[in-house]
């Protein structure tokens, strides 16, 4: 059994395309990762993931630690068993939710104190607890637990932040480390951050290297700073941090965020915009993202993008999409998260083959002239 291996492929520029090895499946980089919150890839069935393309999916600690319970989960055999998934599964940490989602929160050295947002009740959340919640769940990729702070912030409270998020990464490591069977077939992933600042980054990246992991995520992006200043920091975030593993950038993001990214190094992604926006009546396609509650689809006859192979193209046309998404029907939210899924999964298929035939620039200059046509 492979419990966790790496290899490359090909590369192009700074992009690179190739295949985490791991018990419960390969995963094809660059890969986007669905998000699965409360065990579930909203408004989809786990088959229709798998038919979409995707590879692995993300769980969410916070959520699940909460409901149904992750002591809960391993006495139903854990999450693989209980959504049905039987393919790699990543968990994050719980630490960003907690940030966000927690009104009532206290920041220690220890960890995290939280009112849940559920019912007021009062959590610990710490790098320990992190793990055995990751490992009572069974993840497949488990994160280090961190905090993310907003990128407006004074340097030195970013920097503050930085260095207790390094010490939690220690003590993940450690309490993952002592996991015993879990720890010998699943994957730590430790979690770089510094905002926008290249030398905090800097310091970041030796500490996670100091001690050690499978893979490394870029944290603290996407959280508010726009596209500009992120890809500014990902001219060279990802060249910090070592070439031989994925690295991973954390709740990311539109589709031309995916290929900025990637043009840039990165072989991972997660997001819930694509099923949110399904949810919301978006469908994204390859001449733009489209709002079906607009009047103009109301008669239109054609499929959402006439070059998508998805069931929600070949089989409905943008009038019936346009129709159950203004009559709220549930059908509507289903039938564009699928289509949205396809797309996400064909471009980043697109963009390996590219690196693989070393085209990435091209396909990159097609995509945008494309997508940004209207």
């Amino acid at each position: 059994m492979t419990r966790f291996a790496f290899d490359i492929h090909a590369t192009d520029g700074k992009a690179r395309t190739g295949t985490i090895r791991m018990k419960r499946g390969e995963i094809r980089t660059p890969a986007f990762m669905p998000v699965g919150t409360a065990a579930t890839v909203k408004a989809m069935k786990v088959e229709d993931v798998r038919a979409a393309g995707a590879d692995i999916i993300l769980g969410n600690t916070y959520h699940l630690m909460l409901r149904p319970g992750a002591e809960r989960v391993a006495r139903l055999g854990g999450l693989h068993k209980f959504m049905g998934w039987d393919r790699p599964i990543l968990t994050d940490s719980g630490g960003y939710q907690v940030m966000s989602l927690s009104d009532l929160r206290k920041i220690t050295e220890e960890g995290v104190t939280f009112a849940s947002h559920l019912d007021g009740s009062r959590h610990m959340l710490s790098p320990e607890r992190s793990m055995e919640i990751q490992r009572l769940l069974d993840s497949d990729i488990v994160m280090c637990f961190d905090e993310c702070p907003r990128a407006d912030q004074p340097r030195d409270v970013i920097a503050k932040s930085m260095e207790m998020s390094m010490r939690w990464a220690r003590r993940s490591r450690d309490a993952f480390d002592a996991g015993g069977e879990h720890a010998e077939s699943s994957a730590l992933f430790g979690i770089q951050q510094g905002a926008l600042d290249e030398g905090l980054r800097k310091a970041s990246a030796e500490a996670l290297i100091d001690v050690g992991f499978d893979g490394y995520a870029i944290g603290g992006l996407a959280v508010g700073e726009g596209q500009e200043a992120m890809f500014a920091t990902l001219d060279f975030a990802p060249g910090q941090l070592p070439a031989d593993r994925p690295r991973y950038l954390m709740g990311v993001g539109k589709p031309d965020d995916l290929v900025g990214a990637v043009e840039r190094g990165v072989d991972m992604f997660d997001c819930v915009l694509p099923t949110r926006s399904g949810r919301n009546g978006q469908a994204f396609t390859w001449n733009g993202p489209l709002n079906m509650r607009n009047a103009r689809h109301a008669e239109d006859t054609g499929p959402l993008d006439e070059s998508c192979p998805c069931p929600t193209c070949t089989k409905y046309s943008r009038a019936y999409l346009h129709h159950l998404i203004k009559s709220g029907e549930m059908l509507g939210a289903m039938l564009l998260t699928e289509h949205n899924l396809w797309f996400y999964q064909q471009l980043m298929a697109g963009m390996r083959t590219a690196i693989a035939e070393a085209r990435l620039a091209a396909f990159a200059a097609d995509f945008r002239r494309d997508y940004f046509a209207r």
